[in-house]
């Protein structure tokens, strides 16, 4: 505000007909020295400041202003890191990005000069990818720099992965023989399918997921041996990249080695659960008749006893049978004598002895 503007204000305050002194006049013009001083000195010390980035910003190109890094600093915005982001984006012939953008993503958190130079690589390489769709992966967590360069240059994968304690997938074949694969699996990064895209982790599950069912439906584990490339074709017809960030470009058979004859063996261990199972079964049905023959010997003790009782009866029935008159005393005699008779032919014939029951009471 130059001294005719605070003259002009100072005659609408004070009326129309209010004149103007040589006094006030001075005063006047002391205060607009004095404003400005003070404005030159404010731009002199934002100037100091950012002299350098200004410089490069107007040698450049960049289009960042003076005070437009002033209003960043106060907005907790780093001047530098914008004014080297647009400097690379005019220098690349990148112009769509303003610095509103660039303040934008470094206040939510992004990384601008990852961002920046994912951007400069995808225009070099002929790649679509706009501020937006990389901002947006970089703020996912996802290296969009590294996104670039491996959607540029494909990476290998190896499967499985080493880090993990395998360095072989193990299959079996129909044969049972088991065979031990390793593959490489060469992926480049598909940008539309960056965000929310699958990452390494699910391509290598699927590739040796692949791999294990490929030889399993082989009749011979030879079949694998003379033709290796036979599962990789089969692996990578099966369109396993989907809904992966991922584009499988190839996948190679690196080694194929024969394991342990896991057919034999299993057969040895069902022979020998067999085994088990008939020894346990024997040993049920062993044990089961040791029950019925000592049930059988109870049952022949218990129908001893009952023969030992009624023999025990006969002498009492023949006593009752003398007192009523029923058994002579003749025909008493004439039974032991048959008796005796009896027992004799059964001794020189070498017989069993005669029973307890039998002998004269």
């Amino acid at each position: 505000m130059n001294s005719s503007a605070l003259l002009f204000l100072f005659q609408r305050t004070s009326g129309p007909s209010a004149p103007v002194s040589d006094d006030d006049w001075s005063i006047l013009q002391i205060a607009g020295l004095i404003a400005g001083a003070i404005f030159l000195l404010v731009f002199l010390v934002i100037f100091l400041r950012f002299a350098s980035l200004y410089v490069r910003s107007v040698t450049t190109g960049a289009g960042v202003g003076l005070f437009q890094m002033f209003a960043m600093s106060l907005r907790k915005v780093d001047p530098a890191t914008i004014v080297d982001a647009r400097v690379m984006l005019v220098q690349s012939r990148i112009e769509a990005i303003t610095t509103r953008d660039l303040e934008a993503h470094l206040l939510a958190g992004g990384r601008v000069m990852k961002v920046v130079q994912a951007l400069i690589s995808a225009n070099r390489a002929g790649i679509e990818l706009d501020f937006r769709t990389a901002a947006g992966i970089d703020l996912a967590g996802r290296d969009v720099l590294d996104a670039v360069k491996t959607s540029v240059t494909p990476k290998v994968i190896d499967c499985p992965n080493p880090a993990q304690g395998k360095s072989e997938v193990a299959a079996v074949a129909k044969d049972g023989i088991q065979v031990l694969a390793k593959a490489r699996v060469t992926v480049r990064t598909n940008i539309k399918r960056l965000v929310g895209g699958a990452g390494e982790e699910t391509i290598i599950a699927r590739v040796g997921e692949g791999i294990v069912s490929t030889i399993g439906s082989k009749e011979s584990h030879k079949d694998v041996l003379e033709n290796p490339d036979s599962i990789s074709k089969t692996v990578l017809a099966r369109g396993l990249d989907a809904g992966t960030a991922f584009e499988i470009v190839s996948i190679d058979i690196a080694d194929v080695d024969i394991g342990s004859n896991i057919g034999a063996r299993l057969q040895a261990d069902q022979a020998e659960a067999d085994k088990r199972v008939a020894q346990a079964r024997a040993e049920q049905r062993r044990a089961m008749a040791v029950a019925a023959e000592q049930e059988f010997r109870a049952q022949t003790q218990e129908n001893r006893a009952k023969l030992v009782l009624a023999e025990a009866e006969i002498p009492l029935a023949m006593a009752s049978a003398l007192k009523s008159g029923n058994l002579g005393v003749m025909d008493l005699y004439r039974m032991k004598n048959l008796e005796s008779d009896t027992q004799m032919r059964r001794s020189i014939a070498g017989g069993d002895a005669p029973a307890a029951g039998t002998q004269e009471s």
